[in-house]
């Protein structure tokens, strides 16, 4: 059987280094080939797509958004990395980036959707900096057209997931519906930041800061957990869970639970629905979840609340009550 070899290369894609990891040899090798790398030319896309992934704004990202445009701006540099930035400002510039974007959309339309914006983020940013005279890719609308709507959490969901889920999900399940929060910020959340009665947490992807007032039954389960960690959320080790093993673990857990046609994500969506129906207003909502209130009147009258058969039932209590009409059938004589 042939041993075992590793080679080691400078950066994915570059040339390989000799010597073993550390040896004199290696790191002669190492600052070798960093001294060759060769500087983005400037004048085309290729140097706005390197600058933009050297700035601060890029580091501003969460990890995983810096993964997701990664990937993007790597198929952008194989299309469009010799384009000359000159162009970007001529007649039909904006045709070319749209083509692209069509034929993109043959195969998915939400990821295409998802280059255009990537795109048009980075443009702005050069923009922003007089790197380039003009954005192409300045709105566009959207080619994909999905929708949330019935995509919330029912109580059979929630209680089919209490009585088939492992323990261990059970609380980000609760954190999720009594504050309306992201996945990654509650994966983040520190024990630091419940204070027995209040959630406070600054939102990654806003700068958004928000104070959650505990309800009964979150506090319940965050009393009752044993803090394992300075990290509210662990898995069976005791340990905090990365993005990808609780996707993976949540996905496992509802499809043991028989919960469908719902994600994670969709328990922000349902707070904020279940918060409608018990009466908040939306500024009540958006204190609480973080959105803006447009964001909250969108979810209320797109996405979640489209004619619910539950807040019209609710609107009819509240105009009986308010009613002084007495109670009596219609004189139809």
């Amino acid at each position: 059987m042939a041993a075992l070899v590793t080679y080691w290369y400078a950066w994915k894609g570059g040339p390989r280094l000799r010597g073993e990891p550390g040896g004199p040899e290696f790191l002669a090798s190492y600052h070798e080939a960093v001294s060759q790398k060769k500087l983005p030319p400037a004048g085309v896309l290729f140097s706005i797509l390197q600058g933009y992934q050297a700035s601060t704004k890029f580091d501003d990202l969460a990890e995983r958004t810096k993964r997701d445009y990664v990937k993007i701006i790597g198929a952008i540099e194989s299309e469009f990395g010799d384009f000359p930035l000159v162009a970007l400002a001529e007649r039909g510039a904006r045709g070319v980036f749209l083509e692209w974007r069509d034929k993109l959309a043959r195969r998915s339309r939400r990821q295409a959707d998802y280059a255009w914006v990537v795109l048009g983020a980075i443009l702005s940013w050069a923009l922003d900096r007089d790197l380039v005279l003009a954005n192409p890719c300045r709105r566009g609308g959207r080619l994909y057209r999905g929708s949330r709507r019935d995509k919330i959490w029912t109580l059979d969901d929630e209680l089919a997931f209490l009585e088939r889920a492992p323990r261990r999900l059970h609380l980000a399940l609760t954190l999720g519906l009594w504050t309306g929060q992201r996945q990654g910020d509650l994966l983040r959340l520190p024990w630091s930041a419940y204070d027995g009665n209040r959630i406070s947490l600054q939102q990654s992807k806003t700068g958004t800061r928000v104070v959650i007032p505990v309800g009964s039954p979150l506090k319940v389960a965050l009393d009752a957990t044993a803090r394992r960690s300075p990290i509210v959320l662990v898995n069976s080790d005791g340990k905090p869970w990365s993005a990808d093993g609780f996707r993976s673990s949540w996905k496992k857990a509802c499809k043991a639970a028989g919960v469908v046609g719902v994600t994670f994500n969709d328990l922000r969506g349902t707070a904020v629905t279940r918060l409608a129906l018990a009466g908040a207003t939306e500024a009540q909502i958006a204190a609480i979840t973080g959105h803006t209130l447009r964001d909250v009147r969108s979810i209320l009258d797109t996405h979640y609340l489209h004619r619910d058969p539950a807040l019209a039932e609710a609107a009819i209590r509240k105009l009986e009550s308010r009613t002084k009409t007495p109670d009596r059938a219609p004189d139809c004589a």
